[in-house]
């Protein structure tokens, strides 16, 4: 499944069906940013989440610095990755989330390789991410993309050099 996998810039065509996945196979907290809102899935909630995809309508020279990518499998939307400029000259942060159903079928490496293709593609040089040591997804992905790994504080770092080819799948 992982040829299948494809990424379109997140815009007002694909944001209801992120939207659509987000409510029936995540929470939250693992897609969006803490808002003051009522639990789960609220009005407010979904608006906030729509506002906040919008922010990145400009992309990465846009006033947000962020790149969202709708991560679509067959035609079908799976979830999201972005990538947002650091304060570090070349280099982007990454993260990305998955519907539940779309997990452990190789989408997320594959959606990681063609962030990393677009990351180069803008001139970036680097390519971090941070997570934690118990989110044994995220940290394989990185792991399969090559990514340089330390463990601090309770969080895991991750760095990838798009000047290295990334290990074969």
């Amino acid at each position: 499944m992982t040829g299948a996998v494809r990424l379109e810039p997140v815009d007002e065509r694909n944001l209801e069906p992120l939207l659509s996945v987000a409510v029936a196979e995540a929470e939250p907290a693992d897609v969006m940013p803490p808002v003051a809102a009522p639990a789960g899935w609220s009005h407010a909630r979904r608006e906030a989440f729509r506002q906040f995809h919008r922010a990145s309508f400009g992309g990465l020279d846009g006033p947000g610095s962020t790149q969202m990518y709708v991560i679509l499998a067959s035609g079908e939307v799976v979830g999201m990755i972005r990538m947002t400029r650091s304060g570090e000259p070349g280099t982007v942060e990454t993260g990305m989330w998955l519907g539940r159903s779309a997990r452990g079928q190789g989408l997320g490496p594959a959606a990681l390789r063609q962030l990393l293709d677009f990351a180069a593609a803008a001139g970036m040089q680097r390519v971090v991410a941070e997570t934690t040591p118990d989110n044994r997804g995220a940290v394989s992905v990185l792991r399969k993309c090559g990514a340089e790994l330390r463990e601090a504080d309770g969080k895991v770092r991750a760095e990838i050099c798009l000047d290295d080819p990334p290990p074969a799948l």
